[in-house]
């Protein structure tokens, strides 16, 4: 498994005011599949993310990338881990907008202070279908080119597994089946380890496996469904889900999500 997460829950705050953003969920990613993790709003889909992608600490339980336990690493080895075997693509992109397509790419390797390879740049925007956009900034961008940006800054260093948090939730629909499609090739034709969070059964369809999480807790999963199944599924959960603690909890921990990683 590229990620295995054993156990984990995490709860915020302490005592009777406290919430349980994830109970005790047990799951693994596999090398080189796309996994969809679906759920009602307050599920703790985000919080599942942060903590398999070490942007958050689990309260209990044990999130393992490759070999490397995460929840005994220091804060500095974190860093350096999510700089050089994580990648990520969120829905508000982050792109720096006083820098061009090309100098936001290559960012992850300034911050670690590594080589900078103009033909690396310029490669990793031509498998995004923009390599003619190297010089422009992001407000010369459409939103999907923006998007594009961001999953090859995300692809620069070779990561094992890339996180995605709602990738295509700002782009219309069009837009958002290219940002998909890519995706999906980065599986067939790399290898590539993809956890992609979303609420939208059309994406989840692009998945090989879907996850359903109802109230930090893993209710099922489904492979090989249509976007019209998982949307059944989906309006099934929410029929029942709840609204209470596991809303709160993950409401709590949405800025992570928007943390460019460095």
């Amino acid at each position: 498994m590229t990620i295995q997460l054993t156990s984990v829950s995490r709860r915020y705050g302490k005592g009777d005011s406290g919430v349980t953003a994830l109970d005790g969920v047990s799951l693994g990613f596999g090398q080189g599949t796309f996994t969809a993790v679906m759920g009602p709003s307050g599920s703790g889909k985000s919080t599942l993310l942060q903590c398999a992608a070490g942007l958050d600490r689990p309260t209990s339980g044990s999130v393992r990338v490759g070999e490397t336990e995460l929840t005994g690493l220091s804060e500095r080895r974190l860093t350096l881990l999510r700089r050089e075997r994580i990648g990520f693509v969120f829905q508000s992109y982050n792109l720096l907008p006083s820098l061009t397509a090309e100098q936001n790419v290559v960012l992850p390797l300034r911050l670690a202070g590594r080589r900078i390879s103009r033909a690396r740049a310029r490669e990793a925007l031509g498998r995004v279908g923009l390599g003619d956009r190297a010089r422009h900034r992001p407000a010369q961008l459409s939103g999907g080119q923006q998007q594009r940006v961001a999953l090859a800054r995300a692809l620069i260093t070779r990561p094992e597994v890339l996180f995605a948090d709602e990738p295509t939730g700002a782009l219309d629909s069009r837009t958002g089946r290219e940002v998909l499609s890519l995706l999906r090739s980065l599986v067939d034709t790399e290898g590539r380890t993809i956890v992609m969070v979303t609420h939208d059964p059309l994406a989840a369809s692009y998945a090989d496996r879907v996850v359903f999480l109802v109230d930090g807790r893993v209710h099922g999963e489904t492979t090989g469904a249509s976007a019209g199944e998982i949307a059944g599924r989906m309006a099934s959960l929410e029929t029942g889900a709840g609204t209470g603690a596991s809303a709160r909890a993950e409401a709590s921990a949405t800025g992570a999500s928007e943390v460019v990683p460095c």
